[in-house]
């Protein structure tokens, strides 16, 4: 086991390094001067040329990628341009807004989609089971950012029984994290099927259902736990999916977390702020994967 977690760690470490990369090159392939920007366009060449000394932004792009990766290693990824603080510090400040929202997500997801996908196959080929399924296909369908657009017009706009946007009390939670949850209901109801369907068909559960144990007990006690192997791997892998379609529905509800700051630093070319959030954003998804393997070889050694 911990030469297993030495190579996934080895593996997260390369993967976090391939990041750094892509977002020190993607930053500046996109089209506007920082400085230019920070100083406003009546400025004169001259104090363009000043400020953009000043932020390193007239180096060679190698010695500006090299000082980039030592100062990552260091967490020093200089001052945001427009808001004046460290960019790690204006980031770690959305954290929590962004987490809860994904976490607030996730549970509801989970507590779902597990009855409906175990109803869905303990009544397989119903009508029960038809209506389950459509409404799952639906839920992986829809865009969240029009799902949330519409939640906004029908229960903010014509209903006015929960705020648009903005973070508050439980009640502006609850728009954004549905926006965000029925996607992964929709992939979890039907996982949780099809695992259960498969599993239901094995000979321990044949087995179990010869030694007299009732229905309930075989359901929850011996196939499921085994159906819920591959719904473990793939709610882990939703969740860093959750950290990262948050940047859409943070926009939409105006959620001032993780990705609206993105959004913002990339309008105004905030080079340092955008580099921690898409790293924060890649970093979940490595944490994530790194404790979906572990739990994933204590659930099936």
């Amino acid at each position: 086991m911990g030469a297993y977690l030495l190579q996934r760690l080895a593996y997260s470490v390369f993967v976090l390094w391939g990041a750094l990369t892509v977002i020190f090159v993607a930053v500046r392939v996109v089209p506007g001067d920082p400085a230019q920007m920070m100083i406003g366009t009546y400025a004169s060449a001259e104090e363009v040329a000043q400020l953009r000394q000043r932020l390193g932004l007239d180096e060679p792009l190698l010695v500006q990628y090299g000082r980039y990766l030592v100062e990552a290693v260091k967490l020093d990824f200089g001052d945001s341009l427009r808001l004046g603080q460290p960019a790690i510090a204006a980031v770690a400040q959305r954290v929590p807004a962004t987490a809860l929202l994904a976490l607030t997500a996730m549970i509801q997801a989970l507590i779902v989609s597990l009855p409906l996908g175990i109803i869905a196959a303990l009544y397989r080929h119903s009508l029960l089971d038809r209506v389950v399924s459509v409404l799952s296909l639906i839920g992986q369908s829809v865009p969240n950012f029009w799902l949330g657009i519409m939640f906004i017009l029908i229960f903010a706009r014509w209903l006015q029984w929960l705020p648009s946007g903005g973070i508050g009390d439980w009640r502006h939670l609850i728009l954004p994290s549905l926006s965000l949850a029925l996607l992964l209901i929709g992939v979890l109801t039907r996982l949780v099927r099809s695992g259960l369907l498969e599993v239901l068909g094995e000979d321990f559960v044949r087995t179990a259902y010869g030694k007299g144990l009732a229905p309930r007990v075989v359901v929850v006690r011996h196939a499921l736990p085994n159906a819920l192997i591959p719904v473990v791997t793939v709610a882990g892998l939703q969740l860093g999916h959750l950290l990262a379609g948050a940047v859409i529905t943070e926009t939409v509800f105006a959620w001032p977390g993780v990705g609206r700051l993105l959004v913002d630093a990339i309008s105004n070319r905030d080079y340092p702020v955008v580099q921690v959030a898409v790293l924060f954003i890649t970093a979940g998804f490595i944490l994530v994967n790194l404790l979906v393997d572990i739990s994933y070889a204590y659930l099936d050694p």
